[in-house]
């Protein structure tokens, strides 16, 4: 008698750096989703499948929950709702060190009251008491959540518990991706996220929050993949800060990029980067449409 099979999907929701990417790169043991020490990194969802013994977990890696003018941040939040909606189970990532203020917020924005876990996180930085402190907060909300769990990825530990307790959670059903495959974007949308990772761990203040990636051509050779990607900045100066003197701060993103890009593809790479100047691309419908952000 076949085993029944799970699949279902699982939204990862929490603010701004909240360790939602770092998370999910630890579950399946791969670097797919960005991950930067600076807020709002990720902008659009990524699918990460994740197996565990007879169930498929496809999570939905998103951007933190925030309230910000330009219509990427818009952008952002609509895909971080939409995640929400579409979902069968939520896992709301929170550190633990957070006031639970951003709970209860999140609570009023999960308007279909979708299922939910309570994931805390970084719990390597606080003291046992003040983990017990936080949890007994939570325990005031626990007809709310399914299930609360910490969890300290620093620390390692075992990612089957945390998927064992999701799995619990998701419906029964084939499963609908084969389970190979880690993720469902084009290898193309991984690296145009590994390139801005880059960016951000390269340069300063708000460079990378006025920059984006397009990934123009990819050439798959048998021992090397040729990748050619633009990236668009808001102003000239900004051209010249992400560029450097003579070139050195460019090449560094380079070479941080091309690293990143190997360790995952398995392959050599030859990565050709170059600068354009877009004045408010983050402002305009048309310029977020061409990059791959289409506003409702």
């Amino acid at each position: 008698m076949n085993e029944k099979t799970k699949a279902g999907y699982v939204a990862v929701i929490g603010r701004p750096n909240a360790g939602k990417s770092s998370l999910l790169n630890w579950l399946v043991g791969e670097k797919l989703a960005l991950v930067s020490h600076k807020a709002n990194a990720t902008r659009k969802r990524l699918n990460i499948i994740a197996m565990h013994e007879n169930a498929q977990i496809i999570f939905i890696d998103t951007p933190g929950i925030h309230e910000q003018e330009r219509l990427l941040n818009q952008f952002m939040l609509e895909e971080a709702m939409k995640a929400m909606g579409d979902c069968d189970l939520i896992l709301f990532l929170t550190p633990v060190s957070d006031k639970i203020e951003h709970y209860r917020n999140f609570l009023a924005l999960n308007t279909k009251n979708t299922p939910h876990m309570v994931v805390l996180t970084k719990t390597d930085t606080v003291s046992q008491s003040v983990l017990f402190d936080k949890i007994t907060e939570y325990q005031a909300f626990q007809d709310k959540f399914v299930a609360l769990i910490p969890v300290s990825i620093k620390k390692g530990g075992s990612q089957s518990y945390l998927l064992e307790a999701i799995s619990k959670h998701i419906p029964e059903h084939p499963y609908l991706y084969d389970p190979e495959i880690l993720t469902t974007e084009r290898s193309r949308d991984i690296y145009k996220e590994l390139i801005r990772e880059a960016i951000f761990e390269n340069t300063s203040d708000e460079i990378p929050y006025f920059t984006d990636v397009i990934i123009e051509k990819v050439e798959e050779l048998d021992i090397i993949d040729n990748i050619y990607a633009t990236i668009i900045v808001d102003k000239k100066s900004q051209k010249g800060i992400l560029i450097g003197k003579e070139g050195q701060t460019i090449k560094r993103i380079g070479l941080n990029a091309r690293k990143l890009i190997e360790s995952l593809s398995g392959k050599k790479v030859f990565l050709k980067l170059i600068v354009i100047v877009k004045q408010g691309w983050s402002q305009d419908k048309d310029e977020l449409k061409k990059i791959g952000y289409i506003i409702d």
